[in-house]
C-alpha cells in the first residue's frame, strides 16, 4: 500500500518538516562587546565579565586592542580573528555563544553582514546582542581634547611655537564671543564659544607643562579649581548654612578673603578690563566692604561715565551690558538707514 500524498503547502506558508526530518542545530549567539577607550582597561561591567567567562570562543581582530591583557590576566583566552559574517554565523552553530571584543571602530564591516544575511531569509540567524562593557563618565570627552592639544602642540607648527603672551589677545577675543552668542541667545552659537574658550584652558594649560622652571598641567588648573570651588562652597560641601543667594555671596567673600589675604578691596581687580566694568567693579567691591567712598571729582566724559557706572552697578545694572545693548540698537538703526538709502555726510 503506497503512502498518502502530502497536502500540498497553502501559498505564502513554510513547508512543515516530516517527522523523520532531522532537528535543526540552534543558531546560537552572538555578543558584540563594546568599550570606551575613555575608561581604563580592565574595568568592565559585571555582565560583560559573565559574557566573556561562559561564551565558547571570545575573537578580537585587534591583537594590540588594549583590553587584551586584562583579558588573558584573568584567565580568558581571546583569539585573534577576523571573521565574516558568514564565518561567524557558521561558529555559532550548535547552540554556541561566541563574543567579538568590538574595536575602537565598532566592527561595522561585520554587522552590516550580519544584517544582510538576516535580511536574505535564508539564514538561520543567532541571537545578536550589543553589550556595553563599560561606559564614558560625564566629562569624559575632555580626554578626548587633552589628547588632541598634546598632538596638536607636537606636530603643528603653528601650534607648536604659541606662547603664553602670544595666545593671551585669543583668550579675551573668546571671551567676548562667548559674551556676544549668550546675549544674542543663540544656542548653536554659545555651544561653539563655550568650546572656544575651553580650548583657550587647554591649550594654555598644555605650554605651561613646558616650562622649565614652574610647570603645570590641566590636571593641576582643574584640582586648583576644584578645591576652590569646594572651600568656597562650605553650605554644599560642610557644615555651614545658606538659604539665599546672598548668603552664598557672603560664604564666597569670606572664604575669598581668607585665601586671598588681601589688604585692599580693590585687590586682583583687573585695570585692564573695559572701563564701565572696571568702574562698576569696583563700586561693587566698596559697596560689598561697605565704605563710603565719595566719586571723586572732574571735569571731563570719564568722570560722567564713572558716575554712570557707579549708578548702573547700584542698581543692579550691568553698565558694560546694557552699553552693549544699545549699541547693538544704533547698529540696527544703521543698517536700516543704509537699507532705506539715508545719504551720509556731505
Amino acid at each position: 500500500m503506497s503512502p498518502e500524498p502530502r497536502p500540498e503547502p497553502r501559498p505564502g506558508t513554510r513547508p512543515q518538516p516530516g517527522p523523520d526530518a532531522a532537528p535543526q542545530a540552534a543558531p546560537g549567539r552572538i555578543v558584540l562587546l563594546t568599550t570606551s577607550h575613555r575608561v581604563a582597561p580592565g574595568l568592565l561591567s559585571w555582565p560583560a565579565w559573565q559574557a566573556l567567562r561562559t561564551a565558547d570562543a571570545v575573537l578580537c581582530a585587534d591583537g594590540a586592542h588594549p583590553q587584551l591583557p586584562y583579558l588573558r590576566e584573568a584567565g580568558i583566552a581571546v583569539a585573534q580573528a577576523s571573521p565574516t559574517a558568514q564565518e561567524l554565523v557558521d561558529t555559532c552553530a550548535g547552540g554556541r555563544t561566541v563574543v567579538v571584543v568590538a574595536t575602537g571602530e565598532g566592527e561595522p564591516a561585520l554587522t552590516d553582514g550580519l544584517a544582510r544575511l538576516a535580511g536574505s531569509g535564508r539564514v538561520a540567524m543567532p541571537e545578536l546582542e550589543l553589550l556595553p562593557a563599560s561606559y564614558d563618565l560625564p566629562g569624559a570627552r575632555l580626554l578626548d581634547l587633552v589628547q588632541v592639544m598634546d598632538r596638536i602642540r607636537a606636530e603643528c607648527p603653528w601650534s607648536s611655537r604659541q606662547t603664553h603672551e602670544g595666545l593671551a589677545k585669543y583668550g579675551i577675543e573668546e571671551a567676548y564671543e562667548l559674551v556676544e552668542a549668550i546675549e544674542a541667545g543663540d544656542r548653536e552659537e554659545l555651544r561653539e564659544e563655550l568650546g572656544d574658550v575651553l580650548l583657550q584652558v587647554v591649550f594654555h594649560s598644555r605650554i605651561a607643562e613646558e616650562d622649565p622652571d614652574a610647570p603645570f598641567s590641566v590636571d593641576d588648573v582643574a584640582g586648583g579649581i576644584v578645591a576652590k570651588l569646594i572651600h568656597r562652597h562650605p553650605h554644599v560641601f560642610g557644615d555651614e548654612q545658606a538659604e539665599t543667594p546672598e548668603d552664598v555671596k557672603e560664604h564666597w567673600l569670606r572664604t575669598k578673603a581668607e585665601e586671598k589675604q588681601r589688604t585692599s578691596v580693590t585687590d586682583g581687580v583687573p585695570l585692564g578690563q573695559p572701563g564701565l566694568a572696571l568702574a562698576a567693579k569696583l563700586a561693587s567691591r566698596t559697596r560689598t566692604a561697605g565704605l563710603d567712598v565719595p566719586l571723586p571729582r572732574g571735569e571731563g566724559i570719564g568722570y560722567e561715565l564713572l558716575a554712570l557706572a557707579v549708578r548702573a552697578e547700584a542698581d543692579g545694572i550691568d553698565p558694560e551690558a546694557a552699553l552693549r545693548a544699545a549699541a547693538r540698537a544704533y547698529r540696527d538703526a544703521i543698517r536700516a538707514a543704509e537699507r532705506d538709502g539715508g545719504s551720509g555726510a556731505e
